[in-house]
């Protein structure tokens, strides 16, 4: 029809509740705080120490992903089918330099970790999704999941969660890898700060990753985290922001709010 113009749909629908999620700084900073655990368990970490991002800067990789995620999750399906693109042409090309082809179920695991991360944050902060949030958070995760063509994913939200459980007791160990990795997170955060990462850490992850890195949840920190939405009210998240990311990465914490308001 003349005069107007055709709008391409949205990748994922502006009401799921996976825009509400990675729109949040809080919630971002809290699935990488669970994930960066799980990764340096993960049995194909090797994977990212193959190219040296990770270790090498642990954080910066962190705001890196959350880009891709956005560029995803917030934009209409041909960008964001481009950006799936990139992502499978760069695992294509790592998979090319080390003459190994990275395997299916570690695409998996960091799907499912992307998917269980949000679920957790969100309980963490704001308290359990209901059953249609969950079943819209997996399906969205599904989507994404399949534009990276990660083969033989469970088509339900239970069934995600069956197979979620069977990855956590069968793809995670303790290695060399996994205390070099904490090293570094040490090294770029700081005593301190690296500190309060471990203690978030115990708050968010499943029992399998608590066991392995030696983490006993402080249920004073939970009872605080649980009261977290009196500093949102009070909009002092800046401050929460300030004791988990280093000066320097500030300006890429403030781009998330920027990114979901556009």
């Amino acid at each position: 029809m003349r005069g107007k113009q055709l709008t391409m749909p949205n990748f994922i629908d502006h009401r799921s509740i996976v825009r509400t999620i990675w729109g949040s700084p809080d919630l971002i900073l809290l699935i990488f705080a669970g994930s960066a655990a799980e990764f340096a368990l993960n049995r194909a970490v090797d994977w990212l120490f193959f190219t040296g991002k990770l270790p090498g800067d642990p954080i910066g990789r962190l705001f890196s992903t959350v880009r891709y995620a956005q560029e995803i999750v917030f934009v209409d399906e041909d960008t964001a089918r481009r950006t799936l693109d990139r992502i499978n042409a760069k695992h294509g090309s790592v998979e090319r330099q080390r003459g190994q082809t990275i395997p299916d179920w570690a695409y998996r695991d960091v799907l499912y970790m992307l998917v269980d991360y949000s679920e957790r944050a969100y309980d963490l902060l704001y308290g359990p999704l209901s059953g249609s949030q969950q079943r819209d958070l997996y399906a969205a995760f599904r989507r994404i999941g399949d534009g990276l063509r990660i083969p033989e994913l469970p088509q339900t939200y239970a069934e995600w969660r069956l197979d979620r459980r069977r990855h956590l007791d069968r793809d995670l160990a303790y290695s060399r890898h996994t205390s070099n990795l904490y090293r570094q997170y040490r090294r770029h955060l700081g005593l301190w700060r690296y500190g309060l990462l471990l203690e978030i850490q115990a708050l968010l992850v499943p029992h399998q990753v608590r066991r392995l890195l030696h983490l006993s949840p402080n249920k004073l920190l939970s009872c605080f985290v649980r009261m977290y939405g009196i500093v949102e009210q009070c909009n002092l998240q800046s401050v929460v922001h300030t004791l988990l990311i280093p000066p320097r990465y500030w300006p890429e914490v403030r781009k998330f709010d920027r990114i979901w308001a556009a």
